[in-house]
């Protein structure tokens, strides 16, 4: 698991391994969640980035109609 350093002026490196794995961007915002006690960064992406990003996912337990409120 990739380690990263806190640097004094509270700034943090995101690996290359996944800045490449996840496409990151210099530049490009993320949402930070704290919970627990574990920080997660979410990158913020475009809409039209997604498009396909779900293709090939089992959706066989899914709710169905008659689950809905």
């Amino acid at each position: 698991m990739p380690q990263v350093t806190l640097s004094s002026k509270y700034q943090i490196v995101v690996p290359k391994e996944i800045r490449k794995q996840l496409h990151l961007k210099g530049g490009q915002k993320m949402y930070v969640l704290a919970k627990e006690g574990v920080i997660t960064l979410i990158p913020d992406r475009r809409l039209e980035e997604l498009r396909g990003y779900l293709k090939g996912v089992d959706a066989s337990g899914t709710r169905e109609e008659k689950d809905r409120l």
